[in-house]
């Protein structure tokens, strides 16, 4: 019978049931995701004549490119894509070495109130980053090193307030990329780093030589992690950095920006509101395209990193 079950592929009931559910609710949920990204992207190339034909739904009878081209200018694109791709990669970086580097410790090392300080590092993750943005501010303005220093300096403004708490892992969203690491490293033998040590190689030689190639996985998701949250942050930017030059604030201000330009370009005429809701539709596609395009070459690694990492569990 079991021979017969593997050559026809033949499932009892309960099995296709199970297997019918599942696809039902993979299907539900990426129409529930798919659907307004989808949405966005067939409005941002239509013309307003496509908004008055009935007969169009999802493909514009008389594609057009003109959307995208105002979002461009009105974004200043170039600019703010440069800043944001800048400030997502040294956050990233950062963040990917400062967390590898404690979750190391909490996995592999015994020191005293061990099991406190993950607790307090889980506990900061349920903790709003607007409860507490008023002394983040108040730190950087007035920053003194611990009061080490005679005169406080302002960080506001500067890249600064990136760099420091994201290479003391301090930064969004770290407590969950010490939590990833940390169960990567205990997950593996023990047996690794003893052979290490057999041979000669110090605790760092054992760490960079033979726990850091093994912990690939857990490097991606931080890393994937990292950059896509600093993307799409508008929190943090607009906290310390005075200037709304990166892409998440100007894909939020291109209504302002439309307007702003087209009362220029059009001296006397009101601006037209259905073109305006299409040049912000391509806005939002031009500022999550990056996203897609990252996943869309990593995916393969991302998804084997997920199920290493037990995050699906």
């Amino acid at each position: 019978m079991s021979t017969l079950k593997r050559l026809t592929g033949w499932r009892s009931p309960e099995v296709a049931l199970g297997s019918l559910v599942r696809t039902a609710v993979i299907i539900a949920v990426s129409y529930i995701i798919l659907r307004p990204i989808a949405s966005k992207i067939a409005t941002s190339v239509m013309q307003q004549s496509d908004i008055f034909d009935r007969t169009v739904q999802w493909i514009a009878r008389n594609p057009t490119l003109e959307n995208y081209k105002m979002a461009f200018r009105s974004m200043d694109y170039p600019t703010a894509f440069g800043k944001s791709t800048m400030l997502v990669l040294i956050t990233g970086v950062l963040q990917l070495m400062s967390c590898t580097l404690v979750g190391y410790g909490l996995a592999r090392f015994d020191f005293p109130l061990k099991n406190l300080v993950f607790a307090l590092i889980i506990l900061v993750l349920l903790i709003p980053p607007h409860i507490i943005m008023i002394p983040m501010f108040l730190n950087f303005r007035f920053f003194s090193l611990f009061g080490l220093l005679d005169k406080p300096i302002n960080l506001i403004g500067t890249y600064w307030p990136f760099i420091l708490t994201s290479s003391t892992a301090t930064a969004f969203r770290n407590g969950l990329f010490i939590y990833i690491m940390r169960q990567i490293f205990r997950g593996m033998p023990s047996s690794l780093e003893e052979a290490a040590y057999v041979d000669g190689a110090s605790p760092y030689r054992a760490f960079f030589s033979v726990m850091l190639p093994n912990a690939k996985p857990g490097l991606m998701i931080v890393f994937l992690f990292s950059v896509v949250w600093q993307w799409n942050d508008i929190f943090y930017t607009g906290l310390y950095l005075k200037d709304a030059s990166f892409l998440p604030n100007k894909m939020l201000g291109v209504t302002g920006a439309y307007v702003n330009y087209f009362v220029r370009e059009h001296a006397g005429l009101q601006p037209n509101q259905v073109l305006q809701s299409f040049v912000s539709n391509a806005a939002m596609v031009m500022f999550i395209a990056p996203v897609l395009i990252l996943y869309a070459v990593l995916q393969k690694y991302f998804v084997e990193s997920v199920e290493r990492t037990g995050l699906v569990e």
